[in-house]
């Protein structure tokens, strides 16, 4: 009967006769697949159907069987198959060899057959054991690849619909957030083989970094609207209201992360961009009037990127400059708005966030 639901064994025997009585001893339980030699035993072994068991005889002429569980073991299609050995040899000396290798059981010749039948049910049972948690496992594996996915999407939907809370005080922004989120990005990746950087940009906190870039000025939602978007220069006590939305912002955050267990890194991040964002690396920036390396790094990038944008954007207060414009005026803030190293990267790359500024820009951008 050629049931293809039964298990399917493979006989590598070059005694014909043994051939013959393992098949009649094992065809009225399983399909059974027969090979004379090794050579041929690894062809049957890698085509369609595959055996779920293999019986292979050690004393073999060409190929012996060590060697053929070796090919069988190098190739990704049957390095799975258990192996028993069929063997004359009754050394313990070479079964413990054939165990080594890789063979799941020994069984001896001449053959007992209820000794055969039950060894091999034995195997296919650990066999089909072993394949179905390795079913469940993929299962489980992709059940949580799924799920890591799905949090991933929400937590960048969450800080995207947070940040444009935020804009929705400040209408005149428009795609600010995309744009900074890119200038971020690409800044990161500019200066993460740089001696100064290369410990802290590692490809992780690249990632927390772009994703957190969104969150900084989440504090504008505390400025009233009649400084936020005053078409004139501030009084200095509007100045200094204005000043709040950095804390206001990192405050925000650090509520949040007391309602979860255990921190995120992102919402870390985020904090520290949304607080440092405006210190200068001549330390007269706000709130804490941090100077060089006290500033974080996350904060240093997001000076940049968030000043570039904010020149080349038309505000209630002022027009946008032209690319060329915002560039001298970014190079005269090296060493005094921002990190030497950081604005040499942003000037020599300075096209590349331009383009940027292009592809995601509010129109009018002055070219």
């Amino acid at each position: 009967m050629n049931d293809p639901t039964r298990p399917t064994l493979l006989i590598i025997d070059d005694a014909p006769e043994n051939l013959f009585v393992l098949s009649e001893l094992l065809q009225p339980r399983y399909r059974v697949l027969a090979a004379n030699s090794g050579e041929r035993g690894l062809q049957i072994a890698t085509t369609t159907p595959l055996p779920d068991l293999i019986l292979l005889d050690v004393m073999m002429p060409g190929m012996n069987g060590y060697e053929v569980l070796k090919a069988l073991q190098a190739d990704a299609i049957s390095a799975d198959v258990p192996v028993i050995f069929l063997t004359a040899l009754s050394s313990p000396r070479e079964e413990e060899r054939g165990l080594n290798l890789g063979a799941v059981d020994y069984i001896t010749k001449p053959i007992t057959p209820a000794l055969v039948l039950a060894r091999v049910r034995t195997q296919l049972q650990a066999k089909q054991a072993r394949d179905w948690l390795k079913d469940q496992n993929a299962v489980l594996e992709a059940e949580v690849a799924r799920r890591m996915a799905e949090n991933d999407l929400t937590q960048q939907v969450s800080i995207r619909a947070l940040a444009h809370l935020a804009e929705t005080r400040d209408p005149e922004t428009g795609k600010h957030l995309s744009r900074t989120q890119g200038y971020m990005a690409l800044l990161a990746e500019l200066l993460k083989d740089h001696p100064r950087f290369q410990s802290t940009l590692t490809p992780r906190f690249i990632s927390l970094l772009t994703r957190s870039a969104p969150m900084h000025d989440i504090g504008k939602v505390g400025i009233p609207d009649h400084i936020l978007n005053k078409p004139g220069k501030l009084t200095p006590a509007e100045w200094a209201v204005m000043q709040t939305h950095a804390k206001l912002g990192s405050d925000a955050i650090e509520l949040a992360e007391q309602d979860i267990e255990k921190p995120l890194e992102f919402l870390t991040l985020a904090k520290e961009i949304a607080h440092w964002h405006h210190e200068r690396w001549d330390g007269k920036g706000y709130p804490d009037q941090l100077a060089g390396d006290a500033i974080p790094v996350a904060a240093r990038l997001m000076a940049i990127a968030d000043v570039f944008d904010a020149l080349i954007s038309a505000r209630v207060y002022k027009p946008a400059f032209s690319f060329a414009q915002a560039r001298e005026l970014m190079a005269e803030q090296r060493s005094l708005h921002f990190d030497p190293d950081i604005a040499e990267a942003f000037l020599r790359h300075f096209d590349a966030f331009a383009s940027i500024a292009m592809q995601y820009r509010d129109d009018p951008v002055t070219p």
